[in-house]
């Protein structure tokens, strides 16, 4: 049964049974604890945990996941994989035990002819919790199930919960047997390895206190109301009925090893090592697809460091197969046809998707190129200084700047000798994912607990937001936070959050910055706000601080923003609109937006594109938008269903979740995108907008950057300004300015050419010089020296050279020169062949000088180049030259 069948299988048979079809959720997870969702009950956590209302009480879906932790361990283990999916039924407040077990047994046991999976009941297996008799006998009892093949677990396998203080419950899990020939017989308990776990019910009945690990916390009590949360992982079943040994295997899966080996030549199966590599671009190949077609890009951070990194490891390991040019296109054409059918939206976007994934193998191979050349003098410092460990920070410097998975610097040190501090290494990996997490979290949370605005929640309900129809209103406060502590009350200076039982205050997301502005109580204290958030859904934090009086949780006030910050941000946004349709209309469906940022009377928009714009394209563009300005354009927004939205042909941002019903916002019979945001009511209120230019911020990712209203207009008569300046300088009009300044900057680099030649002469005169100047050190004709400062590198280089060449009679010969350059010391040493046939390298002598002038340095035998800090140095450097080539020679 092919993986897609699976799936509408699943689907099909919980739909029938009273569910509602949830569609997979973005893999970008809408939380600030995760980078990207990572199991399938991930975005029904605000049903579960109470925070949000879920659409029906018995919701089903296939969920798309990625867990990178065992990232290390894919391909040389056929158990573990990043990107799988998990398949789900959902139950809040509705059936619990006695209807989620007999479905389970129903779905996986019936015929295939009669919508079933097909399983022989004899090779399943069930565990359950230790003390769950609940659960064991509706198996023996409703179900049927041999009680000889049910176990009892402890809390460490069967008992779940989210790891922190919440709902959790105890589990039955049903587990498959493959047959004798993966194992020992005894059950799941004795070997999970021939025993494979299908399916996890999770049965959600109470409430967790604090504790650490997944034994050690205290029951605190029912939870209000039981809950089902379920997850059949779809690769493992697909393994069990496609008859194949591991997930790699599957269909979806085979079809990337098929085209590997047919790129690389590497049959699978033929050998362990060359296995692992297989495996490991399979897996990895079918994530970045599913990442990029998700809305994410490579990068240095978040999201965009997990894609590069699993993308880049899939190209490495292509490369250790054999390949020798680029592979992504030819793999990632397999991942979207055996996924295709899955996720329609991989082949609607697989232009997009392959221009983003081409760009970063491009990237990643010229990396290596560079790379190798900061490695090998990493190495050799190292080696210089007596060491046989390449420094962490070392390896983070190649991780960080040039994109070197660890691995591969692993492996290229070993080749010469050296190992890896893996541990420093890893540590400032963390250092680095530890500030990108927090700083994600604290833009939210503001560093305070998430249980102190779930408690506002609860206790109050969701924010009114007044925001689209009005500036200012009456509210009350029912939630307060000092310092991100939960207070009754606060004072004249301190920092505070604030949430209000209705607020016109917009909170920053979709791009728009938040609004600013005051609250006034009855009592006249005033709180001046400078941010505002939604760190759990429907709760708004005003962040501010308290400038006049006491504020207490109870008050009334009067909430008013910044209406000239709203108006400009609200022309920021809607221009925002308008150039992504322009571009979308210029470049096509693939300049989808990849991000913005909409601010008082500025705005940035990141889009997908293969190269940069041109600019004679930015300019068509701008001037499309002008002209809908002109053409006084009204823009409406209207809720429907997220269906109709579809159907209607409005644009939906990558990343973004959206409910059942969302907002459209429509610009004329020109723009029409999902958004929350705040907008102009006619396009005629934007006044100009002024694109400044674009440039490239990631692979495949281009950035626009303009100005608007009153911002755009000053912008302008500064260039005028300008203009007029230069105009009088060259006297010529504004037409003639380029021709006339590009004139100009002809004849100065001429001149710079001039003195450039005049200088290289006059460096060069100095050579014979030199020559006649050399000393004989055991019969190796040594030239050492210095030139004039402010001698550039590439003239020190010629000059040695040229000195070598004027050394003749087949003598050893041995030219080291030194200057200084911008305060620095320089150094170029060349030997002939006479002189490497005696032992003398440039590179060595070159470490030698370096290393007197507290710099470094390396090259190649005949010729090498160095530095250092000290450029009071330079004659004991030159000592340092020439007893070595006593002692060598």
């Amino acid at each position: 049964m092919e993986s897609a069948e699976i799936r509408r299988r699943w689907l099909r048979f919980f739909e029938e049974r009273g569910h509602t079809v949830v569609p997979s959720a973005s893999l970008i997870a809408d939380d600030p604890t995760l980078l990207l969702v990572p199991a399938g009950m991930v975005p029904f956590k605000p049903y579960f945990l109470g925070e949000a209302k879920p659409p029906a009480p018995r919701l089903t879906s296939v969920q798309k996941c990625v867990r990178t932790p065992d990232i290390e361990e894919v391909g040389k283990t056929t158990r573990h994989g990043t990107f799988f999916q998990m398949c789900g039924n959902f139950s809040f407040g509705d059936y619990f035990k006695e209807g989620v077990i007999p479905l389970a047994w129903e779905l996986l046991t019936k015929s295939v002819a009669d919508g079933g999976y097909g399983l022989d009941p004899d090779k399943l297996w069930v565990t359950v919790y230790l003390d769950d008799d609940e659960a064991a006998g509706i198996w023996t009892d409703k179900v049927g199930f041999p009680v000889e093949r049910i176990q009892r677990l402890g809390k460490k396998d069967n008992y779940w919960s989210m790891g922190v203080p919440g709902p959790c419950g105890p589990c039955s899990e049903l587990f498959y047997d493959r047959g004798p020939e993966f194992g020992e017989e005894g059950g799941p308990a004795v070997n999970d390895e021939r025993y494979v776990e299908l399916w996890n019910l999770v049965f959600m009945q109470y409430e967790r206190g604090e504790g650490e690990g997944k034994e050690n916390f205290e029951i605190l009590g029912d939870l209000p109301s039981k809950n089902i949360d379920t997850g059949l992982g779809l690769e493992r079943l697909a393994m069990i009925l496609q008859g194949v040994n591991n997930m790699f295997e599957i269909d979806t899966s085979m079809a990337v090893i098929d085209k590997a080996t047919e790129l690389t030549g590497v049959l699978y199966g033929a050998d362990p090592a060359s296995d692992v590599s297989l495996r490991i671009v399979t897996d990895h190949m079918r994530t970045s697809v599913m990442l990029i077609g998700d809305g994410v890009t490579p990068g240095n951070e978040g999201r965009g460091y997990v894609l590069r990194r699993i993308l880049r490891r899939a190209v490495r390991n292509m490369r250790l197969l054999g390949a020798t040019r680029p592979v992504v296109a030819d793999l990632l054409d397999v991942v979207i046809r055996s996924m295709g059918e899955q996720y329609p939206e991989l082949i609607t976007d697989r232009t997009r998707i392959e221009t983003v994934a081409v760009a970063e193998e491009a990237a990643f191979l010229k990396a290596i190129k560079g790379g190798t050349n900061i490695l090998d003098t990493a190495v050799t410092e190292t080696k210089a200084a007596g060491g046989s460990v390449l420094a962490g920070d070392k390896a983070f410097l190649l991780h960080d700047t040039w994109g070197f998975p660890i691995d591969l610097t692993l492996e290229m040190a070993a080749e010469q000798g050296l190992s890896v501090d893996e541990d420093g290494f890893r540590r400032l990996m963390k250092e680095q994912r530890d500030r990108a997490k927090a700083d994600a979290k604290a833009k939210k949370t503001g560093h305070a607990d998430l249980s102190a605005y779930r408690a506002v929640a609860d206790t109050a309900g969701a924010t009114e937001f007044t925001g689209y129809s009005s500036t200012e209103g009456e509210s009350r406060i029912v939630g307060l936070l000092v310092d991100g502590v939960p207070s009754p009350a606060a004072t004249e200076g301190d920092e505070v959050e604030v949430v209000l039982d209705r607020t016109p205050f917009y909170a920053e997301g979709g791009g728009q910055l938040a609004d600013q502005g005051r609250i006034r109580l009855d009592t006249g204290a005033v709180i001046q706000v400078r941010d505002v958030q939604q760190p759990v859904p429907g709760v708004f934090v005003h962040k501010g601080s308290v400038q006049v009086g006491e504020v207490t949780v109870g008050s009334a006030a009067f909430a008013a923003i910044d209406t000239h910050r709203r108006r400009a941000i609200a022309r920021a946004h809607s221009a925002t609109h308008l150039t992504h349709q322009a571009l979308r209309d210029a470049l096509g469906p693939t300049a989808a937006q990849a991000g913005s940022e909409n601010s008082p009377g500025r705005f940035r928009f990141d889009f997908g594109s293969p190269a940069a714009v041109p600019g004679t394209v930015l300019t068509d563009v701008e001037q499309n938008i002008n002209e809908v300005l002109a053409r006084e354009l009204d823009v409406q927004a209207e809720v429907m269903s997220i269906d109709e939205a579809k159907k209607q042909g409005a644009i939906a941002e990558f990343g973004e979740k959206y409910g059942e019903r969302v907002r459209v916002v429509t610009i004329g019979d020109f723009s029409k995108e999902l958004c929350g945001g705040t907008h102009v009511r006619n396009t005629a209120q934007l006044g100009l907008v002024k694109l400044l230019g674009e440039s490239s911020i990631g692979s495949g990712v281009r950035r626009i950057e303009a100005l608007v209203g009153v911002d755009a207009y000053n912008f302008l008569a500064r260039e005028h300004t300008v203009v007029a300046q230069l105009q009088e300088l060259v006297k010529g009009r504004s037409e003639e300015l380029p021709e006339k300044i590009a004139g100009m900057l002809g004849k100065l680099k001429d001149a710079e050419k001039e003195i450039e030649k005049f200088r290289a002469e006059k460096v060069l005169a100095a050579a014979a010089g030199l020559v006649e100047g050399a000393m004989d050190v055991r019969g190796t004709a040594l030239v050492t020296g210095q030139v004039p400062d402010g001698t550039s590198a590439d003239d020190l280089r010629k000059l040695v050279l040229d000195v070598r060449g004027r050394i003749g009679g087949g003598r050893p010969a041995v030219v080291a020169l030194f200057t200084t350059a911008n305060g620095r010391p320089l150094t170029v040493i060349a030997t002939n062949e006479a002189a490497r046939e005696r032992g003398l390298k440039a590179g060595e002598l070159v470490r030698a000088a370096a290393k007197t002038l507290g710099g470094g340095g390396g090259g190649k035998p005949d010729v090498a180049q160095g530095g250092g800090q000290n450029p009071g140095a330079i004659g004991d450097a030159v000592a340092a030259v020439e007893r070595l080539v006593s002692e060598t020679a």
